[in-house]
């Protein structure tokens, strides 16, 4: 463990720098320290914040040499992210690219590459920011978020994750250490569509879906994520349902469009107006459905 001082005004208040080798050390430290500790992810948002004084942790954790944190590997049904993957690392992986369109879109609409270099999956989750792009692709996959505690191993549905502004179903003496994400299905297809003022910034809104196809035709699976139009991501569980079993109409497609536009509650901001945001979202929506069935069906 180091010290740092702060050298000017910018500078964050004092702390203390540990870099753990192993999950079991992290944890230690964590329970040691309790709400004066912070784990340092990627940084991008942690980082900014102790500068603005917004936040004034005693103790950084950082789990950049905790083995086991930095995987992408399929196995089970499932693909398993470390929660220390960093952006880069899902935008350039092969396996992401070809089997995982919509992780793959996400992936790089995030910030710029600068931040992207950086910044870690793991860290874009646990923040808890409903202007994160992440969580509403994770609602979308239906993933699951593994955490680790004192009590050991848990599971949480990325559904029931992000309780309140900046608050998730994080216990404060956990680390979220993978995600997993259901192995698509042949005939399945995903897209990320994200209006955004300016390149690299925060969504003025963003739908994440991913469908599978049954032989039939029909739906076999629908997930809806919505980004920034709430003060959590949301799923859109009425349009979801009323999709679920159909067939992929327009006219199905423009009603369930239309349910998540009602259903976000999105805040009048320099982004735009509550009207002009849930108009986004009802053709957001629209286009990126249109172009995960296009994937679901052969194309690209």
């Amino acid at each position: 463990m180091c010290a740092h001082q702060p050298g000017g005004s910018h500078d964050p208040p004092p702390f203390t720098y540990a870099a753990p080798d192993s999950l079991e050390e992290a944890l230690a430290l964590l329970q040691q320290h309790g709400p004066m500790a912070k784990i340092l992810a990627g940084g991008h948002s942690l980082l900014p914040m102790m500068k603005l004084r917004l936040l004034e942790p005693e103790v950084l954790i950082d789990l950049r040499r905790v083995p086991g944190l930095s995987d992408i590997r399929e196995e089970n049904g499932y693909l398993h992210i470390g929660a220390m993957v960093r952006e880069v690392e899902l935008e350039e992986h092969p396996l992401i690219r070809e089997k995982y369109p919509l992780l793959h879109e996400t992936t790089r609409w995030i910030a710029d590459p600068q931040v992207r270099n950086m910044g870690t999956v793991g860290g874009n989750l646990a923040h808890g920011d409903p202007g994160n792009d992440h969580p509403a692709t994770m609602m979308a996959y239906d993933a699951q978020l593994v955490v680790v505690g004192p009590r050991g191993e848990r599971v949480i549905p990325a559904r029931e994750f992000f309780l309140d502004f900046y608050t998730t179903a994080l216990e404060p003496e956990e680390i979220l250490t993978a995600i997993r994400i259901p192995t698509p299905p042949p005939r399945s297809g995903g897209a990320y569509e994200k209006l955004e003022r300016k390149v690299g910034d925060y969504a003025t809104a963003a739908v994440a879906v991913q469908l599978s196809l049954a032989e039939d035709g029909t739906l076999s699976y629908v997930g809806i994520g919505l980004t920034n139009v709430a003060h959590v991501p949301l799923f859109a569980a009425r349009s979801c349902a009323h999709l679920q079993g159909q067939r992929p109409t327009p006219e199905h497609i423009d009603e369930a469009a239309r349910m998540a536009s009602e259903d976000c509650n999105p805040r009048s901001d320099l982004r735009g107006s509550v009207e002009y945001k849930r108009a986004m979202v009802r053709e957001l929506t629209r286009r990126a459905f249109r172009r995960a069935l296009e994937r679901a069906q052969g194309g690209q």
